[in-house]
């Protein structure tokens, strides 16, 4: 019933059908308690703290994936080329301590998670990994003094921590059918405030103001996951002689453990490939290989699954797997603003 329910209600947000309706009544209590306890905050008698250097959060209203990690590792770049020196915090999806932890070369995803690994390596800046994002923040301000700007990966909702700035990011669904969950898709209004909206998207999308800046990924190469310094460009995969030599071109299978797997297939098609899908659970742990039996010449997977894929042998030295790192591509008055924000912060 459960994966049922799960394949079900992604489809189910997308409109006002007789799932999203029934289940209406929830969403309004849902609506109501996210009010309260945002009421709460607001006046005080739920404690927010301020940090002693300015915090931007990246977050998005419409649960899963949208895209943060690419735009939270351009973000980490853009600013330390304007003078800062950024951290990052992060709750790390499926991490096993609740405590702050700050990643370091030996740290693992299951217990630090996938997506700030994979920010400490692209963007080479330091992350701290904990549930209660202040005591993150406090953390890696002790570690690292250095640290002039935190940035805060996901955690829009987590009022605790009072933040500077807030970018809300989405994609080509836009706000879905507009409702809260689980009626819809949305964590809080759709008219929440924010300072950004960022939109991972090529034209326009529904609900989305045409002001938002654009976002968009790009990736044109592929890293062969057993030794990542070879590396093709996604087009000579469509060649019958791109790496076989024979008269047909590879099999090709795209897999993806992400919040929205058809994005990275997207990415592919615009390379020109033709492949076979397999689109998985977002943040799927590859406990079990999901490439064991498939007849596939070559499988592309994204950055995120890499992670996981490095650390178990069967996968990591499958001569099959070739990762697709992509690059955020976003419009330069992003920064001027966020830099003219910053600007007139004052200190904690």
């Amino acid at each position: 019933m459960r994966p049922q329910l799960e394949s079900a209600l992604p489809r189910a947000w997308l409109r006002r059908g007789p799932l999203a309706v029934a289940l209406l009544p929830l969403s309004w209590l849902f609506g109501l308690l996210g009010a309260l306890r945002r009421r709460l905050y607001a006046t005080g008698m739920l404690t927010s703290t301020r940090l002693p250097v300015p915090v931007i959060v990246v977050g998005n209203i419409f649960v899963g994936g949208t895209g943060k990690t690419p735009l939270t590792i351009w973000l980490v770049q853009a600013l330390r080329a304007a003078g800062f020196t950024p951290g990052v915090i992060s709750r790390g999806y499926g991490a096993s301590q609740a405590a702050p932890r700050l990643l370091g070369p030996d740290s693992l995803p299951q217990d630090v998670g996938d997506e700030p690994l994979l920010i400490a390596a692209r963007a080479a800046c330091p992350v701290m990994v904990g549930r209660d994002r202040v005591a993150a923040g406090r953390a890696l301000l002790a570690v690292r003094p250095e640290v002039d700007l935190i940035l805060a990966d996901d955690g829009l909702q987590h009022y605790a921590l009072q933040r500077d700035i807030e970018i809300v990011l989405c994609d080509s669904r836009g706000n879905g059918n507009g409702w809260l969950l689980p009626a819809g898709p949305l964590r809080e209004p759709a008219g929440r405030r924010r300072d950004f909206t960022v939109v991972n998207a090529s034209g326009p999308v529904a609900g989305v103001p045409a002001s938002a800046i654009r976002m968009r990924l790009e990736g044109a190469i592929a890293e062969r996951l057993a030794d990542g310094r070879e590396a093709r460009a996604l087009a000579t995969f469509a060649q019958p002689d791109g790496l076989h030599q024979a008269s047909t071109p590879p099999r090709l299978l795209a897999a993806a453990g992400i919040g929205n797997p058809g994005r990275f297939f997207a990415t592919l098609r615009a390379a020109g490939l033709d492949f076979m899908e397999m689109p998985l659970p977002d943040h799927y742990d590859f406990a079990t290989n999901p490439f064991a039996e498939v007849a596939a010449d070559i499988i592309l997977i994204t950055e995120k699954d890499a992670v996981k894929c490095r650390q178990l042998d069967a996968l990591k030295n499958d001569p099959r797997l070739w990762v697709v790192p992509v690059t955020a591509r976003i419009d330069g008055a992003l920064l001027d603003q966020l830099l003219e924000k910053l600007r007139g912060r004052s200190p904690a």
